[in-house]
């Protein structure tokens, strides 16, 4: 997807927008997620079943249960609350999580309006899901389940940061 317009960018430019460096097999990429952290174990899964370890994956919870569910789902560090998300935010090339990350006071009151700030300012690409429990809506999205969701996430969009690791260079 590409967008057109002042201040507006593709996934080329946005490449050059932060840390990601081209020829690089790593890429560090922080899962945001809250409550029981089953979104993000979902999305940990399967970046590494698709990446192995092309991928760094930090575990972002914002709370200790989401963070511990995330890092059993095989992700390379974990931490969890206000200030570990705020500062993990700025150090990563990829942020991914539902849209509620970017909503103050979402997650029942766990995403802290500091959080969405760092996110929403860090330097990193942002793929995000449009699942949330808020009365919000994303016009022009298809309900789908959660892996469909996940699969392209990854197929679509994470594929232009990082190769996939084919299963031969796996064995």
């Amino acid at each position: 997807m590409s967008f057109s317009g002042p201040g507006a960018s593709g996934c080329d430019q946005l490449l050059q927008c932060h840390r990601f460096k081209e020829g690089s097999h790593l890429i560090r990429i922080a899962v945001i997620d809250g409550q029981g952290g089953g979104i993000g174990t979902t999305i940990i899964k399967r970046i590494k079943e698709v990446f192995s370890e092309r991928a760094e994956v930090w575990a972002l919870g914002t709370n200790a249960i989401a963070t511990a569910q995330m890092m059993r789902a095989g992700a390379n560090r974990g931490a969890s609350g206000e200030n570990a998300i705020r500062h993990s935010s700025a150090q990563v090339d990829v942020i991914i999580g539902p849209i509620s990350v970017l909503i103050a006071n979402s997650m029942m009151g766990e995403m802290t309006p500091s959080m969405v700030q760092a996110i929403g300012e860090s330097k990193a690409a942002k793929l995000l899901l449009p699942l949330t429990q808020e009365p919000v809506v994303v016009v022009g999205t298809i309900r789908e389940p959660l892996p469909h969701m996940v699969d392209r996430l990854i197929t679509e969009h994470l594929s232009h940061y990082s190769t996939p690791v084919l299963h031969s260079e796996q064995d």
